[in-house]
């Protein structure tokens, strides 16, 4: 059979934002329907070769953070997740002995992977770091350009525009010549741009005004090869054009686009490669490439937005018809989904890796998260605490065993409980564009209570501080940002200053220290929803809830639905009815009327709250709004759907700006009696007795009540959380969030 050339772009845009939300829980349920096949042995040897690359000596190339974190992260899911033997995994970055020179991963690519792998073994290649492009004298592109990888050896161009980079036309051969089909090549790496973007770096050597060109070595090098494989120019040129020489090949941006080196809590990584090994801790079996990549593609709404960063991932294959639907990595298992493995046993001390943490919840696995440890067959076998963490890498104790089972190495561990802190701040980036007025925006940021003001470059910010300038502006403008900002006025950006926050902009005139002082309760707002949104647990909850937001009077119309995973919340589905089509997906018309529907598929009652983030950050409790009723008016029956708004109802539900909105649904076995007095307090302070109401002023105290709620409800394993920490129970709370886009 001949084979076949598949190419297939995915999309995550700045254009959606925050939380995995819909898009992550629909990735989990097509995991769990692989999960119904049992996975077969994989024979051969698996041999994996990865690069990461933060230290460029040149002065046009900027350093890295997180290229070393990428390798980790593939190291760690190649071995605990698809069986690799460590031995059998190379790994070169600035830290090892030897240096990812250009010929040294040449020849360590010859050399591991080459020459060991056999007909039938698996390859795996990893590659993070900075990217470029060459003159392509075959002009293969319409651009004539050819996509590379930038080596730790290089250095500015010589006079003729010559650089040591590894060409796409090298990596060809180099696949080539391997003696097995089952071979992925990931590559997170861009090839345009260059420099940093607010928060993030981009991957990427600046192109400026004309094209580098490749040493003459690096052609030889394609000539010894060419030879070796028999192919001549004419066979070389047409199989390139038929696309890439085998298996699969993964890149993290398409070749104009750039791929962000972003920072998460208090470490950098790939956005890509954090969200792709994420998304595949999270899997419970054999998943086709194409459908895993696909839907990481359709995932990657959050990371992207927290960056700001517009990436398209582009997938391309050369497989045969019967080998087409292979699993990704050529790898078939059968292993329970998990947010950490044990790497390293002491007695009663440990050391896990949380590469299935979900990014925006980091902050809530600082201490005193609990982690359930289970067995291959997913069966319970003791708890789990966590006592600290560094990047990735937790530090904890065995605190109770169910077993008498060892606690072994390669032990998986699932998220019990996690740990809010009581003093949570929202961190504010500063941005150059202030100028000699940063100093006046860090105190008057420092004057609202538990807003954390930084400097860019060093760590997680969840919003940038910063004046518009004719830079900034084109930018947005290139984004299609709606309702642009005067040139000066001071507001929030997003974390790579490509889109803002609606509405936080003031006049040109204003000084920063008005702007800031205009922006407290926007801000205020704003880590309200940071802070509720650290509770969202759709993919580790254990209870049976599934949500849909639907149009109104259109059963058949649903915008996106969102469940829990681990619970079976989509074992019952709400209605089923038909979704919209795709290129509508999740996009509502500004003042179109909504509905939510939630489905407890519990065998006991859940006492249920739903909040909208609006597109301009503002927080409104749509359910309860029964304001004079008990707190059995937010209770859900078993096996019951809840309307909002029903039939009964005297109000309807419109989004009336546009931008992204996120809905919060929370489901508990226990009432939420504080959170619910508190906002029976607010509604009575407006004069309102029923329907949504705004939470303008102090929302920050009803988030704190609604986490104490948690707190005191969060089940009796016999572990007391700490002073200052809010125990956050996914055997009690079910917390989803349905994201959307409100355009005109």
């Amino acid at each position: 059979m001949l084979p076949i050339k598949r190419r297939q772009f995915l999309h995550f845009s700045a254009s959606t934002l925050t939380t995995f939300g819909l898009s992550q829980l629909n990735i989990l349920r097509q995991g769990n329907r692989y999960g119904k096949v049992l996975a077969q042995g994989t024979p051969g040897r698996k041999l994996a070769l990865l690069v990461g690359i933060n230290g460029y000596q040149a002065a046009d190339v900027a350093a890295l953070k997180g290229c070393i974190t990428d390798t980790q992260m593939q190291q760690e899911l190649l071995v605990n997740r698809f069986g690799f033997n460590p031995k059998d995994i190379l790994i070169l970055t600035d830290l090892t002995k030897e240096k990812p020179t250009r010929q040294v991963i040449l020849t360590a690519f010859e050399e591991h992977l080459i020459k060991q792998a056999q007909p039938g073994d698996i390859v795996v290649f990893h590659f993070s770091g900075h990217g470029s492009r060459v003159k392509d004298i075959d002009c293969d592109a319409a651009d004539c350009l050819n996509s590379t990888l930038v080596p730790s050896d290089y250095s500015l161009p010589d006079r003729e525009g010559q650089v040591q980079d590894i060409m796409g036309h090298t990596l060809f051969l180099l696949m080539k010549a391997l003696k097995t089909d089952n071979v992925t090549v990931v590559l997170d790496s861009c090839y345009s741009g260059g420099g940093k973007r607010g928060n993030v770096i981009v991957r990427s050597r600046e192109i400026k005004d004309s094209p580098f060109r490749p040493l003459p070595a690096e052609i030889e090098y394609q000539q010894q090869w060419l030879s070796k494989l028999k192919l001549s120019e004419a066979e070389f040129k047409q199989q390139r054009k038929t696309g890439i020489a085998r298996g699969v090949v993964i890149t993290s941006a398409k070749h104009n686009q750039e791929a962000a080196d972003a920072p998460f809590s208090d470490f950098y990584a790939g956005a890509f490669t954090y969200l792709m090994t994420r998304y595949l801790w999270q899997q419970t079996s054999s998943e086709s490439v194409s459908s895993a990549i696909a839907n990481i593609g359709r995932s990657t709404t959050s990371t992207s937005s927290n960056v700001g960063n517009i990436q398209e991932p582009e997938f391309e294959s050369k497989l045969s018809p019967n080998n087409e639907q292979s699993p990704i990595y050529f790898v078939n298992r059968q292993t329970p989904s998990a947010e950490a493995v044990v790497t390293e046993v002491t007695g009663k001390q440990i050391k896990f890796w949380l590469g299935g943490v979900d990014s925006q919840s980091l902050s809530a696995f600082e201490q005193d998260a609990i982690f359930t440890w289970i067995d291959v067959n997913g069966h319970e076998q003791g708890l789990v605490q966590l006592d600290s963490r560094t990047g990735l890498v937790g530090q904890g104790r065995l605190i109770k065993a169910y077993s008498l089972k060892p606690f072994l190495t390669g032990a998986l561990l699932q998220e019990r409980v996690r740990g809010i802190p009581s003093n949570l701040t929202l961190r504010i980036g500063l941005d150059p564009s202030l100028g000699k007025s940063t100093e006046q925006a860090k105190q008057a940021l420092q004057a609202i209570k538990r807003i954390e003001p930084l400097p860019l470059q060093q760590e997680e910010v969840q919003y940038i501080l910063g004046r518009i300038t004719d830079t900034y502006r084109r930018i947005l403008q290139q984004n299609k940002v709606h309702e642009l900002p005067e040139i000066g006025s001071v507001g929030l950006f997003l974390p790579n200053l490509t889109s803002i926050v609606p509405g936080s902009f003031g006049k040109a005139e204003e000084t920063v220290t008005d702007g800031v002082k205009r922006l407290q309760a926007k801000l205020k707002s704003l880590l309200a929803a940071h802070i509720v949104k650290l509770v969202l647990n759709p993919g580790s909850s254990k209870l049976k809830v599934a949500a849909s937001l639907m149009l109104m009077n259109n059963t058949s119309a649903i915008v996106a639905q969102s469940f829990t995973v681990r619970g079976g919340g989509s074992n019952q589905a709400i209605n089923q009815p038909t979704p919209i089509p795709a290129t509508n997906s999740k996009q509502l018309h500004l003042g179109q009327k909504i509905q939510f529907q939630i489905q407890n598929n519990e065998d006991h009652n859940l006492y249920v709250s739903v909040l909208v983030i609006n597109p301009d950050g503002e927080i409104d409790v749509i359910f309860p709004n029964n304001w004079t009723a008990a707190e059995d008016a937010t209770l859900i029956g078993a096996g019951q759907l809840l309307r909002i708004p029903d039939s009964k109802d005297s109000f309807t539900l419109s989004i009336e700006a546009t931008g992204i909105g996120e809905a919060l649904i929370l489901a508990s076995r226990t009432p939420l009696r504080k959170a619910l007095k508190a906002l029976q307090t607010t509604a009575s302070g407006r004069g309102l007795d029923r329907g949504p109401v705004p939470l303008d002023e102090e929302p920050i105290a009803v988030m704190s009540t609604l986490l104490d709620d948690l707190n005191e409800n969060r089940s009796l394993i016999g572990v007391e959380p700490k002073p200052g920490v809010y125990g956050v129970d996914t055997s009690q709370l079910a917390a989803l969030s349905i994201t959307f886009e409100v355009i005109e």
